[in-house]
């Protein structure tokens, strides 16, 4: 597992530590560091799977700003403004996995390689990032389409969802009758425990009665996903996306990726919550809470409350331990952003309400009230 990461001079962080934990919870303004924190592990991963992290023969090692994970610019737009003039290297720190690993790049403005200095760590050392079972889905996933792509080495040889989630049907349409090993996924309603059966059952959470099919196409390399509504004589025909609610389909890597998930994996959610009710909102967080009581190491970025409470709650129920969370509060200090950390008790409150913290409800009554 990681249990922290350090960032020197990148995007938003002239030099901050960020402890994690099973259960990691970024929040906090827009444009107030939390995507840089994924961002920096993903640049890691995509870098290491490109094989500039590791390389081979004469190549030179370096971090790959753009690829299939994150397309971050150039050297000039991943540096710290206010970068110390004496440490002017783009440094990423990881300790997990009983060791500390670091990767120092060379600045250079205009290029999208920037080469590591000598020392870095061995990515084989750090099994949870550059390991099998990882995942990173941005915010900006799929949406409702006539068909998506049928890709056998994503799904087969990687079990890669996509960053965008673009291979979430083409994976469910293989691996619909593997058993959802871990009994905290399981939800008890179902007498199945195949993947499909299991996915119905958490998206019906979202939207009671869905079910889906995902079929290959005959003759192309795509794939096709449909809803249905109710079931027995009460039965619904068969829906394409595009004439059912965007959030279902937004939301349905999300539940793969958790259902999905392998003890050690790792698991980088953007706004799961995103166009799902309320209601749905929480259940993303209790899904994510069961993931990570399969084994596996949520890192999620929310703007939600609801996303919030649901962890609390969980804690409360004591499906997950405080000491298992990490909550933190990201925001703007000038030309830098600050980390706040309110604690986890066990009875799933926190240890202090930083101003900015999800207090816009209460603002907000306040003023409907005065």
């Amino acid at each position: 597992m990681l249990d922290q990461i350090g960032l020197t001079n990148f995007k938003a962080f002239a030099r901050q530590d960020i402890t994690l934990a099973p259960f990691t919870l970024l929040t906090g303004l827009n444009s107030s560091g939390k995507s840089s924190v994924l961002q920096s592990l993903a640049l890691l991963r995509q870098s290491y799977d490109s094989g500039d992290l590791a390389p081979v023969g004469g190549r030179v090692a370096g971090l790959l700003l753009n690829e299939e994970l994150v397309q971050l610019g150039t050297g000039q737009d991943v540096r710290h403004e206010s970068y110390v003039e004496e440490e002017p290297d783009i440094t990423l720190t990881i300790k997990g996995d009983d060791i500390t690993g670091s990767w120092s790049a060379a600045y250079e403005s205009e290029a999208d390689h920037l080469p590591l200095r000598e020392g870095y760590t061995d990515p084989a050392l750090v099994p949870t990032l550059f390991g099998p079972g990882f995942q990173y889905l941005r915010a900006d996933r799929i949406s409702p389409e006539v068909s998506y792509p049928r890709s056998h080495h994503a799904v087969a040889t990687r079990g890669f969802l996509g960053a965008h989630g673009e291979h979430t049907v083409n994976f469910l349409r293989a691996h619909q009758d593997d058993t959802v090993q871990a009994e905290s996924l399981r939800l008890p309603e179902t007498s199945s425990t195949t993947l499909l059966a299991q996915t119905d059952a958490w998206m019906q959470r979202l939207c009671p009665g869905v079910t889906l099919e995902a079929v290959g196409i005959d003759g192309t390399d795509t794939v096709r996903l449909s809803y249905g509504f109710g079931s027995g004589a009460s039965r619904s025909n068969r829906y394409r996306p595009t004439n059912v609610g965007f959030g279902l389909t937004y939301a349905l890597p999300i539940v793969v990726a958790c259902l999905s998930a392998q003890p050690g994996a790792l698991i980088l959610l953007e706004n799961p919550e995103a166009h799902l009710h309320p209601q749905g909102q929480t259940w993303m967080a209790y899904l994510a809470a069961a993931a990570v009581g399969a084994g596996a190491q949520l890192i999620v970025e929310t703007h939600s409350d609801h996303v919030l409470n649901g962890l609390r709650i969980s804690v409360k129920n004591q499906h997950i331990a405080a000491s298992d969370t990490a909550v933190h509060f990201f925001r703007r200090d000038g030309q830098t952003a600050e980390v706040l950390s309110p604690r986890m008790g066990e009875d799933g409150m926190l240890s202090d309400w930083p101003a900015g913290f999800f207090d816009e409800w209460e603002n907000s009554l306040d003023k409907l009230l005065d």
